[in-house]
């Protein structure tokens, strides 16, 4: 009974300590910002996707227009969706609506920053400084924690033997 309490306590505070780190809510205007992440990148990619909540807590709506990092070229906001069966991803040039009381949350086959011409790979365990591009809240300055290449959510370990990772094809010039 004593050795089960010690590990309860153990993992109690190794997920504490997880969720502390993985937990800088950033307040800008309106909107709160969590959950910034990214997945580590194998050797030669040329971009990457970044990972964040963004709730908006005011009473008017505010549009994220985009993004800049010393480690990309350039930051898009792009949607993956199914079309006719087909998942297809689109860079939305107008920028995303944050709609007043709701919570937009960018995870993988969903609402993504497409970090491209990447200048180096993102490793796991990296803090990647971005800086986020808002109609009303302006510039706000975000971390993006970098996770296992497989991960599905921050803290995710990735799939490992669940599923092989390969490179992404460089779609930067491709028209959507």
């Amino acid at each position: 009974m004593k050795k089960a309490k010690q590990t309860l306590l153990a993992i109690s505070l190794f997920l504490s300590a997880t969720s502390v780190a993985l937990a800088e809510d950033i307040k800008a205007g309106d909107l709160v910002i969590s959950q910034a992440w990214s997945r580590a990148t194998p050797g030669g990619a040329k971009i990457a996707g970044g990972y964040v909540t963004i709730e908006n807590k005011g009473a008017a709506p505010d549009r994220l227009l985009g993004g800049s990092a010393d480690i990309a070229g350039k930051i898009e906001i792009h949607e993956m969706a199914m079309d006719n069966g087909v998942m297809k991803m689109r860079p939305l040039d107008m920028g995303l609506t944050i709609e007043p009381g709701k919570t937009v949350k960018f995870a993988p086959g969903g609402y993504h920053l497409m970090l491209e011409q990447l200048k180096g790979a993102l490793k796991q365990g990296d803090k990647v400084p971005v800086t986020l591009e808002f109609e009303k809240a302006g510039r706000v300055a975000i971390t993006l924690d970098v996770q296992a290449v497989g991960a599905q959510a921050p803290g995710d370990a990735g799939h490992s033997g669940h599923m092989e990772m390969k490179k992404m094809p460089d779609h930067s010039g491709m028209k959507m």
